[in-house]
């Protein structure tokens, strides 16, 4: 963001420890990459930096440059996530390469040169695992872009910031020393915890990202950590591919792509004018212009990647920053997955402290107490809002919005978002930690498309079915319920009477005699009908059911109809010219089921003697295939290509058809 705040660095014990009586030269350095392969070398360029007071003239003589004028000193790497020295070297000359070992661990690392001078003589550098060696199933991407970006802020022509000053640069290079993490180490949290806690993770460089097109390929989740602000579009196209193919990507972040840059000079040179008529792309290639993702000519919110956006978030910065740890997360939706174990409940606080100094949203809406996303900022529709915090109070103190923990499904893959960028900071407190692990173990595990997924509650639920934007429920009072089939925690509402209804179904669409509606069963063996929309209605009685239905289904044209006793019959959805009654017929001999449903042209069912989800096509003579355990699922219901379920608290659950996905 434009307004973030480098703070000053404290001065190291060595730096301290100078004083006068001489004069040292220092080491000042950058590496040619931001990241090198396990085997691999890097190479470090090293240039004299500016000559600061020594505490004796004994120091003064071990000065960075020898008699001849040939740059000398030493050089200590350490990894940078747990602190442990790996190597220390003596470096003389213009240029040190570091040949990494094999044995080193994907990580991220520090080299300091000295004598030194802050952070120009640190150099920061990820090591990737070998080409050929073994991976984790996690890759985690630390944001150089951001940190290059901030680097030598409010120095005319040779940084990017401040964001509107008209002497900043629009181009500024990695080939320079600096460049590192701000003193808030907003990315160290996380990055610890996972070496004390798990599970294991491989190390990428954001760049990586836009420069390798198989980066993200042996990989269930990517890790986007902290605060990772500027990404270019092939960055954006390759993350959003690996999502909808089946990967996973878990942001712990805020601010996440909030700019877009363009690397050139094969990666070594980042461009960002912050303004599309400087920007000569914004002729030749609008899409490319380096402003704000969600800005005109690019047009392409980033919440279509992260769910999120600091656009309707919040920031805390300057000397107010520290007010920002009094904040707090309310539990939207507790029966979620990604709080199970935590013991929360709706309304509970949680993360203290972990909340800025940006924060991601979404643009909101509250209905019955519960927020949910509207979409109207780019938000995608399967959003499921987690958890809120208004922070529209730090207007005082830099931008007032609010703060949004969220899932969202995208293609075959899952998008979780923080929506801090503070989140390693409430690492430490148990429910932290739990969701910290949910997120990670789920989004890390292999695809596993048959999980059900909560939605919400439907207490006093009987049966399901789907329709368009809707899913109804008849409810044990005898009204039908409604709401709307996003993920978000909504409450049924009343949608008119649903006497004695035991079954409920609804087509995919519309056939010649046989409307778009929604169908059910009553317990005195009635076939109904009314209009498929949220609003009160009447229902129509068509015909007989079968005596004793307990479920019903809708599927290719005709009424499937499953008994107290496990038959399955079948009759046409279209009426008879003459009005006579339908004839029912038996499709299926006994068998030990007890729900029934119907999608994208099959039938789907629980039963058999380990109480399993069944599928067959509605072909005379089909068998049921086992897709797996029901886990407890009470009933089913169709919606949008995918089942709904009720489980014995009355939780409504959602699960794709699936039984496999693209794995790594």
């Amino acid at each position: 963001m434009g307004s973030g705040l480098r703070g000053n660095r404290r001065a190291s014990p060595l730096e301290r420890a100078s004083g006068e009586g001489g004069t040292v030269v220092t080491l000042v350095a950058y590496a040619e990459a931001t990241s090198c392969a396990q085997g691999e070398s890097l190479r470090f360029i090293v240039a004299r930096g500016p000559a600061r007071a020594s505490a004796s003239r004994a120091a003064a003589g071990s000065a960075a440059v020898a008699s001849q004028g040939q740059l000398v000193g030493r050089v200590t790497v350490r990894d940078a996530v747990d602190g442990r020295t790996v190597l220390r070297a003596a470096v003389s000359g213009g240029s040190w390469v570091l040949d990494v070992p094999r044995d080193w661990r994907s990580s991220l690392y520090r080299a300091v040169f000295r004598p030194g001078r802050g952070e120009a003589s640190e150099v920061w550098f990820v090591v990737r695992p070998a080409e050929d060696g073994p991976r984790a199933r996690v890759l985690l991407s630390v944001p150089f872009a951001t940190w290059q970006a901030y680097n030598r802020s409010g120095v005319p022509g040779e940084g990017l910031y401040w964001t509107e000053d008209p002497a900043r640069a629009a181009r500024v290079s990695f080939d320079r020393p600096g460049g590192g993490p701000p003193p808030e180490r907003w990315e160290e949290g996380l990055m610890r915890w996972l070496r004390a806690h798990g599970p294991d993770v491989d190390y990428c460089s954001n760049l990586d990202l836009h420069l390798d097109p198989r980066a993200l390929l042996p990989y269930r989740l990517l890790v986007v950590n902290g605060h990772d602000e500027y990404w270019s579009w092939e960055m954006r196209d390759r993350v959003e591919g690996f999502v909808r193919a089946g990967g996973n990507l878990a942001v712990f972040g805020a601010n996440t792509a909030w700019w877009q840059m363009r690397l050139e000079d094969e990666g070594r040179t980042m461009v960002c004018y912050r303004d599309a008529a400087a920007d000569p792309m914004a002729e030749l290639a609008p899409e490319l212009t380096t402003v704000e993702w969600s800005s005109d000519p690019v047009n392409r919110p980033e919440n279509s990647l992260t769910g999120l956006s600091f656009r309707t978030g919040a920031g805390c910065w300057g000397p107010s920053m520290e007010l920002m740890r009094r904040e707090a997360y309310t539990v939207a939706f507790a029966g979620h997955w990604v709080f199970e174990g935590t013991g929360l409940a709706d309304g509970d606080t949680f993360a203290r402290g972990g909340l800025g100094y940006e924060t991601d949203a979404a643009d909101l809406e509250f209905t019955d107490g519960v927020p949910t996303a509207t979409g109207r900022d780019g938000t995608p529709a399967s959003l499921a809002v987690l958890a809120t915090a208004d922070l529209r109070h730090w207007d005082r103190y830099g931008q007032g919005g609010w703060a949004v923990l969220g899932v969202f499904e995208s293609g075959a893959g899952t998008v979780f978002n923080a929506g801090t960028v503070n989140w390693g900071a409430a690492l430490g407190d148990p429910v932290v930690d739990r969701i910290t692990g949910n997120v990670l173990t789920r989004l890390s595990a292999p695809a596993a498309p048959g999980r059900w997924t909560a939605l919400g509650s439907a207490p006093g639920a009987l049966a399901l079915a789907g329709t368009g934007p809707w899913i109804f429920a008849a409810l044990a009072d005898g009204t039908l319920g409604v709401r709307s089939a996003d993920a978000h925690n909504r409450r049924l509402r009343p949608a008119g009477p649903a006497p004695d209804v035991v079954a409920l179904a609804a087509p995919r669409e519309a056939t010649v005699g046989g409307p778009l509606a929604l169908y059910a069963a009553d317990r005195q063996g009635r076939l109904l009908a009314r209009p498929p929309y949220p609003e009160a209605a009447d229902w129509q009685v068509l015909d007989r059911c079968p005596d004793g239905t307990v479920a019903l289904a809708v599927c290719d044209g005709r009424f499937y109809a499953l008994d107290h006793d496990g038959v399955l019959w079948s009759a046409p959805q279209s009426a008879r010219p003459d009005g006579s009654p339908r004839s029912w017929r038996r499709f299926a001999p006994p068998a030990a089921l007890r729900a029934l449903t119907a999608v994208n042209g099959r039938l789907y069912a629980i039963g058999g003697r380990d109480d399993m989800l069944l599928q067959r096509l509605p072909e005379p003579g089909g068998r049921w295939q086992e897709l797996g355990p029901a886990h407890n699922v009470l009933t089913l219901g169709g919606q949008a290509g995918r089942l709904l379920g009720l489980d014995p608290n009355g939780t409504l659950l959602r699960r794709s058809v699936l039984t496999s996905k693209p794995t790594d």
